[in-house]
C-alpha cells in the first residue's frame, strides 16, 4: 500500500491556529465504522454516542514546557528541545544550531538558573544533554520553558493550559494527546454518571508523531518508540468491560496504540510499563479497541493510516473530504471525530 493512498487536499485556512473558547463546543463528526455514514454533532453531544458499560480510555500524559531558548557558550542564541529522559538529569534533545552545539559545549538559560552541557552526539540535530541546576528541575522548566507547539501552528498561545488536557497528570510528552483537549471536567462527570468507566493510561507523546512518512510504501516506514504505562487498575477495568460486553472507546490515537501494542490475542490486557512502537495501518485486526475519539490528522501521516485501519480507508477519506467541504477545523486545535 502506497503512502500516496492516504493523501487528501487540505486548504491551509482550515488548519486551526487557536483553541476555541469552550473546549467542548468544537464540532464532532460521527462516522459509522461499518458503513461510513456520517452525522454532524457538537463535542458536548459525545455522551449520546456512549452507553452504560462502556469504558472510555484517556491518556493522562502532560506536555513538558520542553522548548528552551538560551545563550550558547562563546556567544549567540541556541535552542534545546527535550525529547526523551535517559537518566535523572540526562535528556536526549533536539538542538539548534546543530553545527555549533558540539561535544562539551554549554548553553545557559534564565541568567544561569539552568545550564545544558552537550555530553554526546546522537545525530545531526540530536544531542545527549546533561542539565545542571539548583532546586527542582520541573519547577525550573515551568519557569523557563515554552510549550513545543506543532510546526503547523504559527500563532502564539496565550494560555499554555489550553495545550494540556484537563486530566493531564504525568509530565513527559513533547506534544499533546490532542483528542483529549475537547473534554471539560463537567463533560467527564456527565459521562461517568452514565455508568461509563473512565480509565487512564499514560503514553508520553514523542515528536516522531509529526515525522512524515517518506517511504513510498507504508510497510517500509519505521515507527518511533514511546513510553507508556498501563496500571493494574486500568487493565482490570478494561478486561471486565470486555467480559461484560461493553465497548472500549479510546480517546486519541495514543491511547489506541497503547492498548493495541500490549493486547493479548484473546483481547485481554495486562499491566505494563515500557516502550511501544506499534504501527497500525489498513489490514490490522484490532484486538481491544471498538471505537475512537480523534482529531483530523495530517495527509499521508501514520495517524491517518491508523484511523483508516479502524474505519476503512475509503470511508475515512470520504469523511475528510466532507470535513473540508463543511469547513471543519483541522489538526491539534481543530474539531473532532468519533469512529464507532
Amino acid at each position: 500500500m502506497k503512502t500516496s493512498d492516504f493523501y487528501y487536499d487540505l486548504p491551509e485556512e482550515l488548519i486551526a491556529q487557536h483553541p476555541i473558547d469552550k473546549r467542548d463546543a468544537s464540532r464532532l463528526m460521527h462516522m459509522d465504522r461499518e458503513n461510513g455514514e456520517i452525522e454532524h454533532l457538537t463535542f458536548s453531544d459525545l455522551p449520546s454516542l456512549l452507553k452504560k458499560g462502556d469504558c472510555l480510555v484517556i491518556n493522562d500524559s502532560r506536555v513538558l514546557p520542553a522548548r528552551l531558548i538560551g545563550n550558547l557558550q562563546g556567544g549567540g542564541a541556541a535552542e534545546v528541545l527535550l525529547l526523551r529522559q535517559a537518566d535523572e538529569d540526562l535528556w536526549e534533545c533536539l538542538v539548534r544550531p546543530g553545527k555549533r552545539l558540539k561535544l562539551g559545549k554549554t548553553v545557559t538559560f534564565g541568567e544561569g538558573k539552568l545550564t545544558a552541557e552537550i555530553v554526546d552526539i546522537v545525530s545531526d540535530g540530536n544531542r545527549m544533554v546533561k542539565f545542571h541546576y539548583e532546586g527542582i528541575f520541573l519547577e525550573i522548566l515551568e519557569q523557563l520553558g515554552q510549550m513545543p507547539l506543532p510546526p503547523y501552528i504559527k500563532a502564539h498561545l496565550d494560555d499554555p493550559e489550553r495545550y494540556q488536557t484537563v486530566y493531564s497528570r504525568d509530565y513527559g510528552s513533547a506534544a499533546a494527546p490532542t483528542a483529549g483537549l475537547h473534554f471539560t471536567k463537567e463533560l467527564l462527570g456527565k459521562i461517568e454518571s452514565m455508568g461509563v468507566e473512565i480509565c487512564p493510561v499514560t503514553l508520553h507523546v514523542g515528536l516522531g508523531t509529526f515525522r512524515p512518512v517518506k517511504a513510498e510504501y507504508i510497510e517500509e516506514h519505521e515507527m518511533h518508540s514511546e513510553y507508556c504505562i498501563i496500571t493494574p487498575e486500568t487493565a482490570d477495568k478494561i478486561n471486565k468491560t470486555r467480559k461484560n460486553g461493553g465497548r472500549i472507546v479510546c480517546v486519541g490515537t495514543t491511547s489506541c496504540r497503547t492498548l493495541e501494542a500490549r493486547a493479548n490475542p484473546d483481547g485481554t490486557i495486562e499491566p505494563f510499563a515500557g516502550y511501544v512502537n506499534i504501527f497500525i495501518y489498513p489490514g490490522y485486526k484490532f484486538k481491544i479497541v471498538d471505537a475512537l475519539v480523534t482529531n483530523f490528522h495530517l495527509p499521508e501521516s501514520t495517524l491517518v493510516m491508523l484511523v483508516s485501519a479502524l474505519g476503512g480507508r475509503e470511508n475515512i477519506l470520504n469523511a475528510y473530504k466532507t470535513a473540508v467541504e463543511m469547513k471543519y477545523r483541522f489538526f491539534s486545535f481543530g474539531d473532532a471525530m468519533f469512529i464507532g
